[in-house]
């Protein structure tokens, strides 16, 4: 490991801890040279590519930050902390490299995700439905609500992330 401080390679470990729910490791280090500490993360690389497969059949990689992007648009300005965005993005991106061997349909994508903020929070899902479920009218948005109010989410702990 080099310092990013003085380049040397002589770095030693001054502390180890798993993060991320134990899927990474947060290492502090110091430079025997310079004597400064920085922090390292370990993370498991996934070495097989997970290819979307979207609606006019093009295939693009997988791309967790887009998806991020996409769930952040949603949320706006709700009161939905970063973490729990961030949990969700995790969550969704493991389901889908056990599930689906190299593609995934981006509507399976869209669907997970919906389902997700429809519980977390039923404006940003009203807002993410809306791009998802490509609304073409008020009337649309109009059923989702009315869905909405017929059947209303189940508290987050009470069922899984993802799934009906």
């Amino acid at each position: 490991m080099h310092c990013p401080f003085c380049q040397s390679t002589s770095t030693r470990v001054c502390d180890s801890r798993p993060v991320e729910g134990g899927s990474s490791i947060r290492r502090r280090r110091e430079c025997e040279t310079c004597e400064r500490r920085f922090t390292t993360f370990e993370r498991l690389e996934k070495t097989r590519r997970l290819m979307v497969v979207k609606r006019d059949d093009a295939r693009v990689p997988f791309d967790a930050e887009r998806v991020l992007r996409g769930i952040q648009a949603a949320c706006g300005k709700r009161p939905v902390a970063e973490d729990v965005k961030i949990e969700l993005v995790t969550r969704l991106e493991d389901e889908l490299h056990r599930e689906f061997d190299r593609e995934v349909p981006s509507e399976e994508i869209g669907r997970r995700v919906a389902t997700a903020l429809r519980g977390i929070d039923q404006i940003a899902y009203i807002r993410y439905a809306s791009e998802y479920e490509q609304f073409r009218s008020v009337e649309d948005i109009a059923d989702a609500v009315d869905e909405l109010r017929q059947r209303p989410p189940e508290l987050p702990n009470q069922k899984p992330l993802f799934g009906e």
